[in-house]
């Protein structure tokens, strides 16, 4: 089992890889395979029990509990694509997990990575990347949740008071905020406990969480009125999986080893972490929160515009942390002496940040995961009710370019109110303060708000885009292209990695499938098995055990199967061309493939163009041939934004461009071929000579995206599909060969 916040297409091209190499060694495989659209070809405790070992190509943590016993070799998922008989050769002599605390290869993420992990393309991101993803991912609900419900109750239920907005005690709507009030408690303790459990498994999910509950407790080390907020509760998250995996190392006794992960793991790694926190972190937080306090106190005098922009940088640092909560209360405390224009500096600059990255979500949406949109959305509605917190996710995720930004856009909205000498009377900020009359200068105010956020939108998008841009070079390697490992993948999903995946994910950012792959030498597989769990929106999984007990390609009574036992309807998907059961490769070509998206009319047997922009606006006109194509430039500009995010050249010679907007009435799939080639800044360097174009409308991308995706990709590894493509004479023989992947 494989996973990762986003991704389809490495997915089955590394199972088809795999499945097609252990054939030739003569070994036994089952793939199983996690992508966007769900689980297929689960393995089974019969696979995993007669496997002789296990292959994880994993860009973010899994669950690898099921494997205990078993030789485990992790990698990159590109590793499944370019050297899969290195690592069936690999796999043989693999470290067993869960043999000892901390042996196998799979024996939690650090020890899976190594910290970067792996080599070449097939590189794993980073422990701490993947962490920080995972953590993101589970707390975005509690954010959202409790976001939204104090937002509504405050709408509908709260008014202005000299101690803020206010709801009546023993209201509905107090109900109603105090369960809003319960998600954000939890928001930050589950941030680190999942932190903690993708570093150290699920004995560091205990000290995780209760580490995160502490950072934001202010109370338990000196500091009455703040917390360390979310960067405490990431700092606690990774403090404790590491702890965890440091424990794991301790020699015991076998006796005491059963109740090491559920007992004395957890009670010490939690008792360690609190002390340490509470004693020795606590401290220099507290120290920080009271000598703030002293320094903005002598700054009273000091030019309105410097101060403002002074505390919008501290409103906006950390949302939560100590040093917005010392901006906050010298704000509100001001308030009492007279003095309300400090607190209208505050009260700009509070909502700019959710306000600001989910503006970013809408300017920029091909650099978001649809799981970070929804997210911006509900930061939007936050960030109108002063909700700061909105805009944690995406700090959380993107800390080097959100929180300049977030602090750029807080300075001046701080600037422009105390330049305009905005006053607030409520310990509050945000548009509703001014909505239910608690602020003085009511027009600067939303425009030093509007000019915040704005200030704070672009700047995000445009460090995300060069930190996006810069990865892909990276890792790309090809002229500085945007290539990416399972760049192709990117942005693909429907629901958004872990996650994503994931992260983070959180995050899902530019992230590359994993696969799993487990070989045997004796047994059989149960042929095609139902997905059990699907995969959630930041995992994407691929696996490999025991093959099916048929031959390849055939199933029960002559039923066509795939190379890993699922049922094709009579597909040849296995290579050989012998996979349809009474079928032939020279039966009459079909008018229509995939489902009728890729038509004669889609076809070219030779593009034009020698470059990949011209190449996609020529497939473009291709596909605007069939009167689906509403607006060609529209159509041109996604396909190349989405390649700006990462390169869809797939390597092996293929590239397939996709887009997902309404420039198209319904799905359209065309495919062309390049004599020369073209740079597509592809994964492994080649040119791409087989050219697929896929466009679907933005709100019925869904499985149906994904499914032409999946199938391409996996048809594609097989070296005599496209030799038989390439050779094919004209669009009838082309049609005939593209016939085989329906």
């Amino acid at each position: 089992m494989t996973a990762c916040p986003t991704g389809i297409a490495h997915t089955y091209m590394a199972a088809e890889k795999l499945a097609q190499t252990a054939r030739s060694l003569g070994h036994e495989i089952k793939v199983e395979t996690q992508g966007s659209i769900g689980a297929e070809n689960v393995l089974s405790d019969n696979d995993v029990r007669g496997a002789d070992g296990v292959i994880i190509a994993a860009d973010k943590d899994v669950d690898r509990s099921r494997f205990v016993g078993k030789k485990v070799l992790v990698v990159g998922v590109a590793e499944g694509i370019r050297h899969p008989e290195q690592l069936i050769e690999r796999v043989q002599s693999a470290p067993v997990y869960g043999g000892e605390p901390g042996d196998g290869a799979g024996g939690g993420a650090a020890a899976a990575s190594g910290g970067s992990g792996g080599t070449g393309g097939g590189k794993e991101r980073s422990v701490a990347y993947k962490a920080l993803m995972n953590g993101v991912s589970y707390m975005i609900p509690f954010v959202v949740v409790g976001g939204l419900l104090i937002a509504i109750s405050l709408a509908v239920g709260g008014h202005a008071t000299p101690e803020g907005l206010k709801i009546a005690p023993g209201s509905f709507w107090e109900d109603v905020n105090n369960i809003g009030t319960i998600g954000f408690q939890l928001m930050v303790p589950i941030l680190s406990g999942y932190i903690a459990y993708a570093i150290g498994d699920r004995p560091a999910l205990v000290p995780g969480m209760i580490g995160g509950w502490i950072a934001t407790h202010g109370e338990l080390y000196g500091m009455k009125d703040a917390s360390a907020g979310f960067i405490g509760g990431i700092v606690t998250g990774f403090l404790a999986g590491y702890l965890v995996v440091w424990i794991k190392k301790v020699k015991v006794p076998r006796f005491a080893q059963p109740i090491m992960p559920i007992i004395v793991i957890p009670i010490v790694a939690t008792t360690a972490l609190g002390l340490f926190f509470i004693y020795v972190l606590g401290k220099p937080i507290s120290w920080v929160f009271t000598h703030l306090t002293g320094w903005l106190s002598g700054m009273t005098g000091t030019s309105a515009i410097v101060l403002g922009a002074i505390l919008g940088l501290m409103i906006a640092f950390d949302m939560g942390g100590p040093v917005n909560k010392t901006a906050f209360l010298f704000g509100s405390g001001l308030i009492a002496s007279g003095n309300q224009t400090v607190m209208g500096m505050c009260a700009a600059a509070i909502p700019v940040m959710p306000l600001g990255q989910g503006l970013a979500t809408l300017i920029r949406r091909h650099l978001y995961s649809d799981q970070e949109r929804e997210t911006g959305m509900a930061a939007l509605f936050m960030g109108l009710f002063g909700i700061s917190e909105g805009a944690i996710p995406f700090a959380a995720a993107r800390p080097a370019q959100v929180i300049p930004a977030n602090m750029l856009g807080g300075m001046v909205a701080g600037a422009l109110a105390g330049m305009a000498g905005v006053a607030d009377a409520v310990p509050h900020g945000g548009p509703i303060v001014a909505v239910l009359g608690a602020v003085d200068g009511v027009p600067m105010f939303f425009v030093a708000v509007v000019i915040g956020a704005v200030v704070t939108a672009l700047t995000t998008v445009a460090l995300v885009d060069v930190a996006e841009r810069r990865k892909s070079g990276a890792r790309g390697g090809v002229g500085g292209r945007a290539g990416v490992v399972a760049a192709a993948d990117a942005a693909v999903t429907a629901g958004g990695a872990s996650t994503g995946v994931a992260g983070p994910g959180v995050v899902e950012p530019v992230v590359a499938e994993p696969v799993v792959a487990e070989v045997a030498g004796v047994g059989a597989g149960d042929g095609a098995e139902a997905a059990t769990g699907g995969a959630s929106r930041t995992a994407v999984a691929v696996a490999a055990v025991p093959g099916p007990a048929a031959a390849p390609g055939q199933g029960r009574e002559g039923e066509a199967v795939d190379v890993d036992g699922v049922e094709t309807g009579g597909v040849d998907v296995s290579g050989d061309g012998h996979g349809v059961a009474g079928g032939s490769g020279d039966s009459a070509p079909s008018a229509e493939v995939l489902s009728g998206y890729l038509t004669e009319q889609t076809v070219k047997t030779q593009l034009d163009a020698d470059g990949k922009e011209a190449a996609i606006l020529e497939m473009a006109e291709l596909a605007a041939g069939t009167g689906k194509v509403t607006d060609v430039d529209e159509l041109v500009r996604v396909a190349l934004a989405r390649e700006a995010q990462g390169t869809t050249g797939l390597g092996e010679e293929i590239a397939i461009p996709h887009a997902k907007t309404d420039a198209v009435t319904a799905p359209v799939v065309g495919f062309a071929r390049s004599a020369d080639g073209i740079d597509w800044g592809s994964l492994d360097g080649t040119l791409a000579k087989l050219v697929f174009m896929i466009a679907v409308r933005e709100a019925a991308a869904g499985d149906e995206h994904l499914r032409i995706l999946a199938l391409l990709s996996r048809k594609l590894m097989d070296a005599d599909f496209r030799a038989r493509l390439q050779s094919a004479e004209d669009k009838a023989a082309i049609l005939r060969a593209l016939g085989e992947i329906d």
